[in-house]
């Protein structure tokens, strides 16, 4: 069992990583084995986050003048929480096919970017395309405009061309 001391290294360390991220996700975790855990865990890494089980009172002293305040403010029942401060749509894909895989996770609410947001709101959070993919789609956009205008002006120089040159062998300038 830990010490006071402990907990309230605990508490700080816990202060520290909320005061810097965008994205935390409360869930519950009654029924999750040790195997889904670790899952859960290694998917919540590989997007970049952190997942961990801690106590109402420990998580509500932690995250006292965080943008997760209002969220972890009056808990109650078994909750964990997964934060990032990386690209919270990438994290929210990770976490909603996870919970698929696992019904006893189920998430209750989050903060994404300072704002307390619904379940529902994290599923649709879910299925929005990644940052990396809607850049990817606006550079396609504006390469597609800048080719298709090249095309175009290069086909009036090409097309003044043949005329000049159709009107050259016909001897219409001489």
């Amino acid at each position: 069992m830990k010490t006071r001391k402990q907990k309230v290294e605990d508490a700080g360390k816990l202060h520290e990583e909320l005061a810097v991220v965008s994205t935390v996700i409360l869930s519950t975790f009654q029924g999750v084995n040790a195997e889904q855990e670790t899952r859960l865990r290694r998917a919540v890494e590989s997007a970049g986050g952190r997942y961990r089980v801690v106590k109402n009172s420990v998580a509500q002293r932690a995250s006292e003048g965080t943008t997760a305040e209002a969220l972890l403010k009056g808990l109650a029942g078994a909750n964990s929480i997964s934060y990032t401060a990386t690209d919270p749509v990438a994290f929210a894909k990770a976490l909603t096919k996870l919970a698929k895989d696992i019904p006893a996770l189920q998430f209750r609410a989050g903060v994404v970017e300072g704002r307390v947001v619904s379940v529902d709101e994290l599923v649709a959070l879910a299925s929005l395309a990644s940052k990396e993919e809607l850049i990817s789609k606006v550079m396609m956009l504006i390469q597609s405009s800048a080719s298709r205008m090249a095309r175009a002006m290069a086909g009036t120089a090409r097309n003044l061309a043949v005329v000049t040159n159709e009107a050259a062998k016909a001897e219409k300038f001489a």
